[in-house]
């Protein structure tokens, strides 16, 4: 999510000026069954070491998330195209094995600002930052046919934004999977082919210079400038736009099986 004039990262669309990998289309996927403690991150190869990994399997929120952005309870969108204030409540742990992120149609206010919708986010800002390495989430996404639906996002972000850079590993641009890396160079990004609706994998290698990016273990894309060297926190949402967004398809969960970052 790139910023618009607010003090820390959101989502924007930018140009598709990327490398990027062309994929072949692929078909939703039905949840796979849990998988085994990982060695390491799905189909990167290398030797890695697990510094952090969340895994969702309890009822309670750990305590390196907060369930809003800049505070918890109701808050501001990131981006004025948000169509949604942030809303605790739509954030639950349902004993599943996995974080649901709700949108609702449910109307919101926030900043004195009346919203149609309601979104939900967590993020580890002030909890857990990384600096380097390979963070990998599977998640579901919501479908509209064989696009996303609404506007989620698996990102990290500097404490200072743009300077402190902003990785987006996955952002649902117009129904479609894209990666970008703000900073004050810029946003260069691009977006993935094929059906990325229901569960998959999305990971982001952050290494000096450069990110590459990975869907189900697959190369996406590789971005080679711009890219910052201060640490980011995490960040999970889901929200609604008609502008940058997919179709609108209320209410909707993604869901999060776990994130995990790994480093060399």
């Amino acid at each position: 999510m790139a910023a618009t004039a607010l003090a820390a990262g959101a989502l924007v669309a930018v140009p598709a000026i990327a490398e990027a990998v062309a994929q072949p289309a692929q078909p939703a996927q039905p949840a796979p069954a849990p998988r085994a403690a990982a060695a390491g991150p799905t189909g990167v190869a290398g030797k890695w070491t697990k510094k952090f990994a969340d895994e969702f399997n309890g009822t309670k929120l750990a305590d390196t998330w907060t369930p809003g952005w800049f505070g918890s309870g109701v808050t501001a969108p990131i981006n004025g195209d948000e169509q949604a204030c942030y809303d605790s409540r739509q954030v639950s742990l349902p004993g599943d094995g996995a974080l649901h992120l709700k949108a609702s149609a449910r109307p919101s206010t926030c900043d004195g600002k009346a919203k149609p919708n309601t979104g939900s986010l967590v993020n580890s800002n002030g909890k857990f930052h990384y600096r380097y390495g390979l963070v990998e989430w599977r998640a579901y996404i919501p479908p509209s046919g064989t696009r996303m639906a609404n506007w989620p996002a698996l990102w990290s972000n500097g404490e200072n934004w743009p300077a402190d850079g902003e990785n987006d590993t996955m952002e649902g641009l117009g129904g479609n999977a894209c990666f970008h890396f703000h900073s004050p160079s810029g946003g260069p990004g691009n977006c993935a082919a094929g059906n990325h609706t229901g569960w998959h994998t999305f990971a982001s290698d952050w290494e000096p210079g450069s990110v590459t990016y990975y869907y189900d273990g697959v190369k996406v894309g590789r971005i080679a400038s711009g890219v910052t060297s201060s640490p980011q926190y995490l960040i999970m949402n889901h929200t609604v736009s008609s502008a940058l967004g997919g179709p609108t398809v209320l209410p909707g969960d993604m869901k999060v099986d776990y994130v995990r970052v790994w480093q060399h």
